[in-house]
């Protein structure tokens, strides 16, 4: 395989808060350094968020390495898409959902091998209302999970927070109604979730659609249309897999546009941030961005 031009110089922004962000990450940059890249570390904050950092400093790198998790990765998309830089991921968050989606490994010296190998991969990133995402939008429930969980739970509990959080939310939960309109059509619903994925993975491992993929040009829509909690528990076998949409309670379909309308505004989770509110327009962005990642097997 093709080792990475020798001499590149590699911006890292590393985000202290990620789960593992506190750690050392000495090992993987010096492998990076002995593959030829000239790294230059930059801690992400309050004071300087990544997009900034990234767009101050593009000029002077050639490639950005984002240490952090799909949160953080969530926050450099607009940056990494307005300068088209690659992008190489050293994960560090607690679910890593994008590095599991494009076979990046969690153990940071390995995945400093997949950037140190310089394969690069065309990746698509999802828009809804203009907020970029790498791995699935939500509204309902997914979207009540995002508010509860908080860093402190992510760090201490890591992907059980999420069980935790989860369970208490879903004792409480009830259908809300929304419409959805897509490829001409005009759907009226009745649901306790509604999902948009980008990607494959989300939520510490559930997953939006078995087939999907980050680079097939496609937006995959599952509706959560149970009526009682206990049924959601019996999909939640399916929700990992990926084969939620065989169920009958379970609306599924594929596109590259769609709008979801609510009576009331509800919250839209992105890759497990609050970002914007219904009435949310979702839309395919192809090929957004380059990303250091293993060959498509």
């Amino acid at each position: 395989m093709r080792k990475i031009q020798t001499g590149r110089r590699a911006l890292l922004v590393v985000n202290p808060r990620a789960r593992r962000g506190t750690g050392s990450i000495a090992a993987a940059v010096r492998l990076l350094e002995t593959a030829g890249l000239d790294v230059r570390e930059v801690k992400a904050g309050e004071q300087h968020k990544i997009d900034d950092v990234i767009r101050a400093e593009a000029k002077s790198c050639d490639l950005v390495i984002v240490g952090g998790g799909d949160g953080t990765l969530n926050a450099a998309a607009p940056a990494l898409v307005e300068t088209g830089l690659p992008l190489g991921v050293l994960p560090l968050g607690t679910a890593n959902d994008f590095a599991r989606t494009v076979s990046i490994p969690v153990d940071l010296q390995r995945a400093a091998e997949i950037i140190a190998a310089g394969h690069l991969r065309d990746i698509d990133l999802g828009d809804v209302n203009g907020h970029l995402f790498f791995n699935v939008a939500s509204i309902g429930f997914s979207a009540e999970l995002a508010a509860e969980l908080t860093q402190h739970a992510k760090k201490r509990w890591g992907v059980f927070g999420y069980a935790i959080v989860a369970a208490r939310i879903l004792l409480r939960s009830r259908l809300f109604t929304a419409h959805i309109d897509h490829d001409g059509t005009t759907e009226h619903i009745h649901t306790m979730q509604v999902s948009v994925g980008n990607g494959r993975y989300y939520g510490g491992g559930m997953t939006v659609e078995a087939t999907a993929t980050a680079e097939d040009g496609k937006l995959d829509l599952y509706s959560l249309e149970v009526d009682h909690w206990w049924r959601l528990l019996r999909l939640l076998p399916a929700l990992r897999k990926g084969t939620q949409g065989q169920w009958d309670d379970v609306r599924a379909f594929q596109t590259t546009e769609v709008t979801i309308r609510t009576r009331k505004p509800r919250p839209v989770n992105t890759d497990g941030e609050l970002s914007t509110y219904t009435p949310a327009h979702f839309r395919i962005r192809p090929k957004a961005i380059r990303v250091f990642a293993p060959p498509q097997v």
